[in-house]
This record gives structure tokens, C-alpha cells and sequence, in this order.
């Protein structure tokens, strides 16, 4: 049984709670999405495997999910990006966000979740049982992508993404 860290609304911890069972209830928990880059700019999104829990076969970024109890939120993340995309790299923290979205299957994620970036030029080795498909884009394509074509990107994506482009243009030398 996998459970999830459930918080306020300004990421203090209040509990845990099995993670389908927070999903069902909707429960406010933590999570985090990174955001990895190649270092000519290129943005690395991952296709979820179809036989993920919601939003199969959704575009993404290039990896999220949650932290375990008791366990930090950035090791957490790198952790959970070399089992999914099969690679390391230095993270940074770039911002937070609260999003709360309800699927057709009627699970909800409600979560007060953390981004980070980084940059990784190397080799990719993706779980195939979370990640159908992968590929680097430009921002500005993959905003057009997300205008003309929402239903093909998760929710959170579509949060996340305005707010990474400004990261990225105030921050990008720096990481």
C-alpha cells in the first residue's frame, strides 16, 4: 500500500492517507512534476503508458508523482526520475502550485505540488510501464501544441506550463 502525504494549504503536513483513497476523496497531498531541459533549451515531455491509474496516454512533463511519507520532497523526486525516465541529474526547486482537477474516472488530484528543473543531455531509459513515449520540444511549440490540442496534455501540465516558460526565461543560465 503506497500512501501519499496529505497537507494544508500551505504544505504543512497533516496525515497520510493511502494514495487511491486520497485520489477518491480528493484529500489536498503533496506531489511534485519535473521539468528537464536539454542544454540547447529543449523541453523533455513524456507520453504517460496507457495503463496509468488517470490520464493515460497523456503528454506531460517529463516526470511527477509523490513523495513517501517521512521521506523529503526533492530526494523523492530524484528518486522517482531515475526509476521512471532512467537517468540523474541535479534538480532545482523552481516554484509551488495548488491544483485541484476531477477525471472521468472519477478520481480527483488535489495536490499542493512542487516543480523542479534541471538539464540532462544524456541517455534516456524509460519505464515503459509509466511512460509510453518521450521527446525534447521547444516551449513555444508545445504552447501552440497546448492551445490547439488541450485534450492531448494532463491538467497539471496546462497549469504548470505558463509558469515554467517565465521560470525558464528568467532562470535558464542559472541552473
Amino acid at each position: 500500500m503506497i500512501e501519499v502525504i496529505l497537507v494544508d494549504k500551505d504544505n504543512v503536513q497533516i496525515g497520510t492517507a493511502e494514495k487511491m483513497e486520497a485520489h477518491r476523496q480528493g484529500l489536498l497531498h503533496r506531489a511534485f512534476s519535473i521539468f528537464i531541459f536539454k542544454s540547447n533549451g529543449e523541453f523533455l515531455l513524456q507520453q504517460r503508458a496507457p495503463g496509468k491509474y488517470h490520464n493515460g496516454g497523456l503528454w506531460t512533463n517529463t516526470c511527477c508523482s509523490h513523495p513517501l511519507p517521512g521521506e523529503d520532497t526533492l530526494n523523492a523526486a530524484c528518486r522517482r526520475l531515475s526509476e521512471e525516465m532512467g537517468f540523474s541529474t541535479r534538480l532545482t526547486p523552481a516554484f509551488n502550485f495548488i491544483y485541484n482537477a476531477t477525471f472521468d474516472n472519477g478520481l480527483t488530484e488535489h495536490e499542493f505540488d512542487h516543480v523542479f528543473t534541471g538539464i540532462y543531455d544524456g541517455e534516456i531509459k524509460a519505464d515503459k510501464a509509466e511512460v509510453s513515449d518521450y521527446c525534447y520540444k521547444k516551449l513555444e511549440d508545445i504552447t501552440d501544441s497546448v492551445q490547439t490540442h488541450p485534450q492531448k496534455y494532463t491538467e497539471w501540465f496546462k497549469i504548470a506550463l505558463p509558469k515554467i516558460k517565465t521560470f525558464h526565461e528568467k532562470n535558464f543560465n542559472k541552473l
